[in-house]
């Protein structure tokens, strides 16, 4: 797709949305090409696993039960607690 300058200036936004969805905008002045908006190929981050080894240690309660936790579950407004004597 070939734009004009003016054209570009006033619909910037929507241009970059068609370059990112990987359509290239050849932006002209007076006919002649001067400038090509191209999306980025961005490269996936390698990710090594166990970088943060030594950085933290998960305690010894990690999976223990977390009363306030299960109050809430439990306890709170969905599921309020009930008098088995009045059933």
């Amino acid at each position: 797709m070939e734009v004009n300058i003016h054209e570009a200036k006033t619909h910037l936004s929507k241009l970059l949305e068609r370059v990112a969805l990987g359509e290239e905008v050849i932006i002209a002045k007076a006919g002649t090409p001067v400038a090509r908006l191209i999306r980025i190929e961005m490269e996936p981050k390698t990710r090594v696993f166990g970088s943060a080894k030594g950085e933290f240690t998960v305690p010894d309660d990690f999976n223990d039960p977390d009363p306030e936790i299960e109050d809430l579950f439990y306890e709170g407004p969905l599921f309020p607690k009930t008098d088995v004597s009045t059933k």
